[in-house]
């Protein structure tokens, strides 16, 4: 009798014992993704546009001789200034000095023959058409001597303005071409910035304007640079108007990278968001926002850029609340938990 009973309730107890020890069942539904996000709030945005610019020298020029030949004088002080017209470097001209000698010498001949036909003619006592041919070699040797004498200039080399010399490229005696680079000369004292802007923001481009340069990247230094000019035609392949302003009180090599900052008309309010929460597509831009608890996916449009920042002009209203982070883990109508809220100021980096 007692085997009878001894059974089932050992079952019973082994029974209990997996019941307590079975673990509850998991649940499976989807994760909410933790996120931080920003309250859409007009801000203050200065209109202002960026461009990269380049110094140019106010005057520049390489030169080159004119006529090929030995190099027989040079004076290229490396570095000094020199003034309009200093003689840098002399060709060798002694044929062209024979070939003048020699032109003179005919010249003399002529003029003393047509001076005796003159007087003939003046008595009948030669044809005109003898003395034609007398007066026309007159004039002949005289345009050779002109031609001869243009040769001549040529193979001297002047200064064409003041400014400051570079480096030489040639020796005495070296044999050049006009394709030769003898030096280079720039007038440093005024400097002018060449930059492009995109023809949208051509109405803000007048000459007299004044435009802020930064000069150092480093230090971060800022002038002033008056618009002098601007290309009449945009550019059709890159859709850029080239303009053209003269710095003012700075020094500043020729070739320099500089920044350009063109204020608008007027600073503005507008709804801002940091670059990274802008989600490109092929066709729209989008951000994220918080929705019912869920993820919606938004096409907005853009206007301006600051360095870290994007103005939305469509698609966003006061008080939307823009995710800032966890945009990779994402999609529409996920489950979002939002850890905090951020602003402008700390997004900045």
């Amino acid at each position: 009798m007692k085997r009878f009973y001894l059974v089932p309730i050992s079952l019973l107890l082994i029974t209990a014992c997996k019941s307590k020890q079975e673990p509850p069942k998991q649940n499976n539904g989807p994760q909410s993704i933790v996120v931080d996000i920003m309250i859409a709030t007009p801000q203050d945005m200065s209109n202002s546009v960026e461009a990269n610019g380049t110094v140019v020298a106010n005057e520049y020029v390489e030169l080159h001789p004119e006529v090929s030949g030995r190099l027989t004088y040079l004076n290229v002080p490396e570095g000094a200034k020199i003034q309009q017209g200093t003689v840098i470097a002399r060709i060798n001209d002694a044929d062209l000095q024979a070939q003048l000698n020699k032109t003179k010498v005919l010249l003399e001949m002529a003029v003393k023959t047509e001076e005796r036909l003159k007087k003939l003619l003046a008595v009948n006592g030669v044809n005109q058409a003898d003395y034609d041919v007398a007066l026309n070699a007159v004039n002949g040797y005289k345009a050779d001597m002109a031609y001869t004498q243009s040769l001549l200039d040529k193979t001297v080399i002047k200064a064409p303005f003041s400014g400051v010399v570079g480096l030489r490229q040639v020796s005495p005696g070296a044999y050049l071409t006009p394709a030769s680079i003898i030096v280079t000369i720039q007038q440093v004292e005024k400097t002018k910035i060449d930059f492009t802007l995109p023809e949208e923001y051509s109405s803000l481009i007048k000459k007299g304007n004044t435009v802020d340069v930064q000069i150092d990247a480093i230090k971060k230094t800022m002038k002033k640079a008056v618009i002098v000019a601007t290309e009449p035609q945009v550019n059709a392949n890159t859709r850029n108007l080239k303009v053209r302003a003269m710095l003012q009180d700075a020094k500043v090599n020729p070739g320099a990278f500089v920044k350009i900052y063109l204020a608008s008309n007027k600073d503005q309010k507008a709804i801002l968001v940091p670059t990274s929460s802008i989600i490109p597509d092929d066709k729209n831009k989008q951000v994220v926002i918080v929705k019912g608890g869920k993820a919606a996916f938004v096409n907005v449009e853009t206007g301006g850029r600051q360095s870290n920042t994007v103005e939305i002009t469509k698609g966003l209203k006061q008080g939307d609340s823009v995710v800032v982070t966890g945009l990779l883990f994402a999609r529409p109508k996920s489950q979002l938990k939002i850890r905090g809220v951020k602003t402008l100021e700390q997004l900045a980096f």
